[in-house]
């Protein structure tokens, strides 16, 4: 049995290799590969925020601006509440595994649930007049706006989000 809370783990998952970047014609190089670490928490919102300390920690330490700090703190707190919430369907029972590498010159962030995934082309807009008054939904749209690229995997079970440090 799995125990509750964070566990961040070190080192290289193999499996665990961001897709994103290998799309991205991005190298995986040794300095990423051997600080690529894991975070595996329990899946309620409380918990969700255990690895957003730890990796805006990393970030402040490699000296991103308040602007992209706050963009990868956005990103993260969206995409974790979508893990959460909506793959997860507020399981307690369920995980959450976020995998990230923070370097000076970007971060990777790939959060994980243990849902059905779903087709992120089949969200409506956000934007839409019908949609506006709406209170949920814009987690997407403001993943996309807010980060240097997103994309989805494992069947939209996981989303890779890169932030490069402009």
């Amino acid at each position: 049995m799995r125990s509750r809370g964070i566990g961040v783990v070190g080192g290289v998952d193999r499996q665990a290799a961001p897709a994103c970047w290998q799309e991205l014609d991005m190298e995986l190089g040794p300095e990423i590969e051997a600080s690529l670490k894991t975070v595996d928490i329990c899946s309620t919102l409380h918990d969700a925020k255990k690895p957003e300390e730890v990796i805006l920690r990393e970030v402040a330490r490699c000296g991103y601006s308040e602007d992209a700090t706050f963009a990868i703190k956005l990103a993260l707190e969206e995409a974790m509440t979508n893990a959460v919430k909506h793959g997860n369907a507020n399981d307690r029972t369920k995980r959450v595994i976020v995998r990230y590498c923070v370097t000076p010159e970007q971060t990777v962030i790939l959060v994980r649930d243990q849902g059905g995934g779903f087709e992120p082309d089949a969200v409506p807009d956000p934007t839409r007049p019908d949609r506006l008054s709406l209170p949920n939904g814009r987690g997407i749209m403001l993943m996309r706006a807010y980060m240097t690229h997103i994309d989805f995997h494992k069947g939209g079970a996981e989303v890779c989000l890169i932030k490069r440090n402009e």
